[in-house]
């Protein structure tokens, strides 16, 4: 990388900085610091970057991120048009950004979003996804998981004017399953429902009755949502009243309504919602000295355990799915279990009544036996 008329070479940390920012229009560097590698090799990119007049920092309202220059912008139009053109053309959010802080805290989450999904194996450039989203429908089918940006989805035209005013930074697809996601960040936000059940609408229309009938049913688009601590889990898990509604998660809206966090811990938790046959091999090594469940029983389970009570496998943080088991205990004054990740326990033992036995799965060894860690 010797000046500005230069990108760095593909597949590179300093290239993969650049296609992050041009789909991205500004990322704040402590989203680049949760890339691989040691946070002082990123420094030295991040300098080299400015250095070359590829990227200059934004300062303003307290509020700092990282942006593209303009020479920056031509360099990667003319090498991948196809990644690019949506992002770095014409008066999209992404290529003329406004300044207020607003937009830019959007832009900011819509960032800690992205690189979550990035970090969790999951596709996001456009060129490597199928295209599920064009104003003209295209058979596909989803053999990996791939998130969609929000600016992805208004593609489709006057249909995605349906989703104006929706908290949802994109929608994440699985071979089994369609995720409207959203990023809280660091505080519980309201939803608009009316906003956020056309989201709903348009998903189960265009996914799993038209573009996507073949592999998707109705029960399979659910809700995901990330923030920066299980705190904002347990905030929303707790809500009551008009409260209730006005955050959306455990109203009925979406029957699954999972969440994580914007670290290693929550990204592990995605590819487990993303990995179908991971999720089933953790199933089972978990169910080996448990009874198969019982379809029938008063209380949503999993599992059985060698004195018939139920046991509830809550490592992905099904909000709902954990609040029904929950409820249902405390209704019929009975006993279960709740098996989880040692980092999401102590919110669930707070939540929980005293009738629930939270058991946890600790994280590190987990990650070393399903992800060979060392």
């Amino acid at each position: 990388m010797s000046d500005e008329n230069v990108l760095p070479k593909k597949q590179s940390q300093a290239h993969t900085i650049l296609e992050l920012i041009a789909v991205l229009g500004e990322v704040p560097t402590s989203q680049i610091k949760r890339l691989s590698g040691s946070a002082r090799y990123k420094e030295l990119l991040l300098i080299e970057l400015r250095k070359n007049k590829l990227i200059y920092t934004f300062y303003q309202d307290r509020l700092r991120g990282v942006r593209l220059t303009g020479k920056a912008k031509e360099l990667l139009l003319e090498d991948n048009p196809e990644r690019f053109s949506l992002f770095l053309t014409g008066s999209t959010e992404t290529n003329i950004i406004k300044s207020e802080i607003k937009r830019r805290l959007r832009l900011h989450r819509v960032s800690q979003s992205f690189i979550t999904m990035l970090n969790s194996e999951i596709y996001v450039f456009r060129d490597e996804k199928p295209n599920v989203f064009s104003p003209v429908a295209n058979a596909t089918e989803i053999d990996y998981p791939a998130f969609y940006l929000s600016r992805e989805v208004k593609e489709l035209g006057e249909r995605a004017t349906a989703i104006r005013g929706s908290r949802a930074v994109g929608i994440l697809l699985t071979a089994s399953a369609a995720f409207a996601v959203y990023n809280m960040g660091d505080a519980l936000m309201k939803w608009d429902y009316r906003a956020e059940m056309r989201v709903k609408t348009l998903m189960t229309t265009l996914l799993c009755r038209e573009r996507l009938a073949q592999q998707y049913s109705a029960d399979a688009v659910r809700g995901l949502v990330l923030a920066d601590s299980m705190e904002l889990a347990y905030g929303l898990m707790t809500l009551t009243g008009e409260a209730k509604r006005s955050y959306f998660v455990l109203d009925g809206s979406f029957e699954r309504f999972h969440f994580a966090t914007n670290d290693r811990a929550g990204e592990t938790v995605l590819r487990l919602l993303c990995d179908d046959a991971l999720n089933d091999e953790v199933r089972s090594v978990l169910s080996a000295d448990l009874h198969p469940r019982s379809p029938g029983s008063l209380f949503e389970n999993d599992a059985l355990d060698a004195d018939g009570l139920p046991v509830l496998f809550a490592y992905t943080m099904d909000m709902p799915r954990i609040a029904r088991f929950n409820a249902a205990l405390t209704l019929h004054d009975c006993c279960g279990t709740l098996i989880c990740f040692d980092f999401q326990e102590s919110t669930l033992r707070r939540y929980c009544c005293e009738n629930v036995s939270v058991k946890p799965i600790v994280l590190e060894k987990f990650e070393r036996r399903f992800f060979d860690e060392n």
